[in-house]
């Protein structure tokens, strides 16, 4: 357990009470000490409060690792593909919603080793859906060499949360989107180029 760690009717009990509890059941406790970053603990708490603020670098300090969400491709309007921007529609209902918004992620096919480099929208597309709508992760594999196309309905992929770029917006018309669009995919670009 953790040395913070509470258990019981109104958190009462603690790691010295869990301790002396075990020792009658013959059972040893082992009590971790709570480890820092930046000088803040590490929490659960910290994590969901930086996923909800879209803060991905230290999401994925504190992690070890890049946040992921895995999803399967299925079909949808096309509208990216109309604007130039094919993507990949991947549901997703993660337990604790990440900040709505344009993202630089890394993808690839689940089981793959090389993850292909990435623009995400996760959000309800306010722009071109009328009614409410539950968020939505759609991916724009970036550059000309990308295997995006073979990536059909039914692959199922992985995709890694590396920045939040911006937060998503409703625009006046499709050619502002797509403006706007353009503008993500090369601050995408450039954010994997660092």
């Amino acid at each position: 357990v953790g040395e913070n760690w509470r258990y019981g009717r109104g958190r009462a009990g603690d790691v010295g009470t869990l301790n002396a509890e075990a020792a009658t059941l013959g059972l040893a406790v082992f009590s971790a000490p709570r480890i820092k970053h930046n000088g803040e603990p590490i929490s659960s708490t910290r994590l969901r409060s930086l996923l909800t603020a879209g803060d991905m670098p230290t999401v994925n300090a504190l992690l070890g690792y890049a946040y992921r969400s895995e999803g399967v491709v299925t079909a949808g309007r096309r509208l990216g593909r109309q604007l130039g921007f094919p993507t990949l529609n991947l549901p997703w209902s993660p337990e604790l919603v990440p900040r709505l918004g344009v993202y630089a992620v890394k993808v690839r096919r689940v089981g793959d080793d090389q993850a292909w480099s990435a623009v995400a929208n996760f959000g309800v597309r306010p722009t071109v859906e009328s009614a409410a709508v539950a968020p939505r992760l759609e991916v724009h594999v970036l550059g000309s060499d990308s295997p995006a196309e073979t990536w059909g309905e039914g692959t199922a992929l992985e995709v890694e949360w590396r920045a939040f770029l911006r937060e998503e917006q409703r625009f006046p018309d499709v050619a502002a989107l797509h403006a706007q669009i353009t503008r993500d995919r090369d601050a995408a670009t450039e954010f994997f180029l660092r």
